[in-house]
């Protein structure tokens, strides 16, 4: 055969694998979606329903324990039913919960949707990634794993960008639309667009391998492992993959204990991934940011117009991560990014403190003067530059392939959840407190975390480029053989 045929075999493998991959990744676009479409109908909810900024930040932030709930469950179904029914019930959730938002009377059913949709974003933020993880090749598997991300900033783009679209057409968020449906309910209803085509693409891709020899299907997963992957030996990559489908068979939360704090040490690595992508602000910026930008003086399309740009550039540098996280590898990107999001949130920082207020008509009016607006500006999307290129990424990719194959499912559910009930504390506090402590105070927060981010990554975060997940458990099972050596040598001194 031909080293021309072959590279046309190997270059359709690509394809299929790629196809696959883009397939499970738009549940990523309907985690974003979703989670960033309240963006532009947060002061339209605090308005109809009269809420305190509290509670608006609570309205907003309770998705998210929908969320954890989904992510906590998710991989365990996944084990059960499989990658592709799951995804089938996040479509679902995903529907049902653009249909009771946009049609909601009181506060009461607008959380209850909310949190159905919290679920769905839950499920789809562990079953797109563990599924991509473990049907790529590891060779591009850190690119594949990444558009998961770039999913989500897609999302994020396309939710803020139809919000916007919406609210212009109607010429207002909460101005009449069609069907005697207000723009802001609207913005929630083209949800089950997206939604349904993702119900539609599970049906239509294989179910993961290693799914299918847990359940006994060897041939089934050989043949896929052969058709998709271009698997040269699929019937040893199957013996290989069975041999630690045993180990993680009837994985539980007991399985990822161990010495460090009571839990196997990588297993906090990472769940401190998760937080601090999460406490250095994302999705301070994504849910709220026109309502930061009115709140700072911007009229209200320019707010709108303005969180679409930075949408734009957080999927635009996403393409950064895909391309350079299987060159340069995942820890000096996370470094990298650390860096970066400190100096934009300093920036961010220091033009937020010179916020005036003054009253207008009996109205407190806040306004940023030259040229404190403009670096306030800059700040903001340098840090959305650096967190998109990297923090935003590759955290899923990590979580996607750093533990052993034993207590994966069980661990990246765990940090997954960590990761949204650190969203639900940062979006819900928000609003209250850039109202309590101002805008410059919380910025400043989130430029310490990621200063933390830098020294956590240099010294707990490990490399993963290249690597089988097969390979993880030698490695992981090493770290833990030492540690639990120090941690005995430690006692016998004590004693």
């Amino acid at each position: 055969m031909s080293e021309a045929h072959n590279a046309e075999i190997a270059e359709q493998h690509t394809a299929k694998v790629i196809g696959v991959s883009i397939a499970a990744a738009v549940g990523g676009f309907l985690f974003g979606f979703d989670s960033s479409v309240i963006n532009g109908a947060v002061n339209s909810i605090q308005d109809t329903f009269e809420l305190s900024f509290l509670v608006n930040g609570f309205a907003v932030a309770v998705a998210l324990l929908g969320c954890a709930v989904g992510a906590w469950f998710a991989g365990r179904l996944a084990d059960s039913w499989g990658r592709k029914r799951v995804m089938l019930l996040g479509s679902a959730l995903f529907i049902i919960s653009a249909i009771g938002t946009a049609y909601t009377q009181t506060l009461w059913d607008l959380l209850l949707w909310r949190i159905l949709g919290g679920l769905g974003i839950g499920i789809a933020s562990v079953i797109a990634p563990a599924y991509i993880s473990e049907i790529a090749p590891a060779r591009y598997r850190g690119a594949l794993a990444s558009m998961q991300q770039l999913a989500i900033t897609l999302g994020i783009f396309a939710a803020l960008l139809s919000d916007t679209l919406l609210q212009n057409q109607a010429g207002g968020p909460e101005k009449d639309l069609w069907w005697g449906l207000d723009a802001w309910r609207w913005m929630f209803l083209v949800g089950v667009i997206p939604a349904v085509i993702y119900g539609l693409l599970a049906l239509s891709i294989p179910e993961s391998p290693r799914y299918l020899v847990g359940r006994n299907r060897d041939e089934e997963a050989a043949r896929i492992l052969q058709e998709v992957t271009g698997e040269p030996n699929p019937l040893e990559r199957v013996k290989e993959i069975r041999l630690t489908v045993k180990r993680e068979r009837n994985s539980s939360l007991a399985d990822i204990r161990g010495p460090s704090f009571g839990l196997h040490p990588l297993v906090w690595v990472g769940i401190w991934l998760a937080i601090f992508q999460q406490f250095v602000g994302i999705n301070a910026i994504f849910y709220y940011s026109t309502t930061l930008w009115q709140s700072v003086g911007f009229s209200t399309d320019d707010a709108f117009t303005t969180s679409v740009i930075t949408s734009a550039i957080n999927v635009g540098m996403t393409f950064v991560a895909i391309l350079f996280v299987d060159r340069i590898g995942r820890r000096v990107l996370l470094l990298w990014g650390s860096v970066g999001m400190f100096i934009g949130l300093v920036m961010a920082c220091v033009a937020f403190t010179q916020a005036v207020t003054t009253v207008v008509d009996g109205e407190p009016k806040t306004s940023l003067a030259d040229p404190w607006g403009p670096l306030a500006l800059v700040g903001a999307n340098l840090f959305v530059v650096a967190f998109a290129a990297t923090w935003g990424p590759v955290m899923w990719v990590m979580l996607g392939e750093m533990f052993p194959n034993r207590i994966r499912g069980v661990a990246l559910g765990v940090c997954t959840a960590f990761n949204w009930v650190a969203n639900f504390i940062i979006s819900m506090l928000f609003p209250q407190m850039s109202k309590v402590v101002g805008l410059g105070w919380i910025y400043g927060f989130f430029a310490f975390c990621a200063a933390a981010s830098y020294f956590f990554v240099r010294f707990k975060v490990r490399e993963t480029k290249g690597m089988e997940l097969e390979d993880m458990d030698a490695m992981a099972d090493s770290e833990l053989s030492a540690l639990q050596s120090k941690y005995a040598a430690k006692s016998a001194r004590a004693k």
